[in-house]
């Protein structure tokens, strides 16, 4: 029996350590807290800027984002007004933040209409203060959502990474997880997108789905390719609560872990580097200066939805998944007076033990691994000292200087993460009431 057998039960794709702790590990604070109390001491020089837009065209059937396709042009409206509400009072409590990363999510940002694009990045460069011109911006985008007039204004006011979700180029495959797409939209999005000269072009695809089969998983590798993107997002399908999916046997993660190594494959020789079990880099992409330490340094969140951190708590509304909770937090957030917005009800206490895992989760996921000198220096002892479970990974690692993952350890990545969790976090989440 091979060591991920052993480990995982032959099952890879168990979930995606893409934060850690994951919200839904998140609990109401008793009492609530106070936002400058919580940022009282913390390092303010060089923080992530973080702009949630919770809006989408479509709901895909696969997605437990905190998003709504009901959003209407009353909803933008009230949206930016409220955005512009948080960030003064955020702004105020926090006068010395100052922002080496900016990022727009989603949802989809692109879904406002070119206007109200405008009128956010407004706030994230005059109320917030961040220079989007002279640091690493990225924004979210869907294909019926880009046109011309929004890539040229993503390209103006400063955005230097524009993601675009293609998913599939196969119109079936689309369709089949609630996506109505036309390749004639996605040529045109792209299009629009490299027309504006943005310098980094990611676009993500989906392997995993309905009716997909190696050679359509190649075909839309092979349009992939042909824009030359400076990075591209392979992201196994996942089956989660309150999406539009059903279960899958067996047979299915032995489909995906096929088409992963597939389009691992393609993509190494053809010259991208492998980032990680999901990105890759083309040795074209440029790579932006930042001071910003991914590991170590804080995040500002803006909207509901967005996730702030601190060293010490990570908070955000109420994690959401169903159309009507959504809407309820969306709603909700949308009511919020300026005392509202400076307390924190919502989110997680991060103790020694939580952060040495998400600094470890945050290193050995990547395919540089985890320095284990700088994670001596910071939590004084070695990584094996404290997660003695790490030897256990056998041959899915390599133990050295860097704690690295082989090829097939990256390949198990969706195991990986998750067993390395806390008890008191897997608890947690397993607990979460589904909404």
């Amino acid at each position: 029996m091979s060591t991920a057998d052993a480990l995982f039960g032959g099952q890879p794709y168990q979930g995606y350590a893409y934060s850690y702790p994951h919200k839904t590990a998140y609990r109401a604070f008793e009492p609530d807290l106070d936002l400058r109390e919580v940022w009282a001491g913390e390092d303010r020089s060089a923080l992530f800027l973080y702009a949630h837009v919770p809006f989408c065209v479509q709901r895909c059937a696969f997605c437990n984002l905190f998003t709504t396709a009901q959003g209407g042009r009353e909803r933008e409206e009230a949206y930016l007004q409220g955005l512009v509400r948080q960030a003064e009072v955020v702004r105020e409590a926090l006068p010395d933040a100052r922002f080496a990363v900016g990022a727009v999510g989603g949802g989809t940002p692109t879904w406002l209409e070119a206007p109200g694009l405008d009128r956010l990045f407004d706030v994230l460069e005059h109320t917030m203060g961040a220079p989007l011109a002279d640091l690493p911006l990225s924004v979210e985008c869907s294909p019926e959502t880009v046109t011309p007039e929004k890539a040229d204004l993503l390209a103006r006011r400063g955005t230097t990474r524009a993601s675009i979700g293609i998913q599939s180029f196969v119109e079936q495959e689309a369709r089949g997880v609630g996506r109505t797409q036309r390749d004639m939209t996605v040529q045109t999005a792209l299009q629009a997108l490299r027309d504006a000269g943005i310098p980094t072009l990611n676009i993500d695809l989906i392997y995993g789905l309905r009716h997909q089969t190696p050679a359509s998983w190649q075909h839309s590798l092979e349009c992939t390719l042909e824009w030359r993107p400076e990075e591209i997002y392979l992201y196994p399908l996942y089956v989660r609560p309150l999406t539009g999916l059903g279960r899958r046997d067996r047979t299915w993660d032995d489909q995906r872990l096929a088409l992963y190594r597939q389009g691992r494959d393609l993509l190494r020789s053809v010259g991208y580097e492998q980032v990680s079990m999901r990105m890759f880099r083309a040795p074209w992409a440029p790579v932006a200066p930042t001071d910003y330490r991914c590991q170590a340094d804080g995040m500002v969140g803006l909207g509901p939805g967005a996730r702030s951190y601190t060293r010490d708590v990570h908070y955000s509304t109420r994690f959401a998944v169903g159309p009507s909770a959504v809407l309820d937090e969306l709603d909700g957030w949308l009511d919020r007076s300026d005392a509202d917005h400076l307390r924190i009800r919502w989110g997680t206490r991060i103790d020694a033990d939580e952060a040495r895992r998400r600094h470890v989760l945050q290193g050995l996921l990547q395919i540089d691994g985890l320095d284990r000198a700088w994670y001596r220096e910071l939590f004084g002892a070695d990584v094996l000292d404290h997660l003695p479970e790490l030897e256990r990974l056998g041959d899915l690692a390599t133990f050295g200087d860097r704690l690295t993952l082989t090829d097939e350890g990256l390949a198990w990545s969706d195991a990986i993460g998750p067993w390395l969790y806390s008890d008191a976090v897997t608890a947690r989440m397993a607990e979460w009431e589904q909404r």
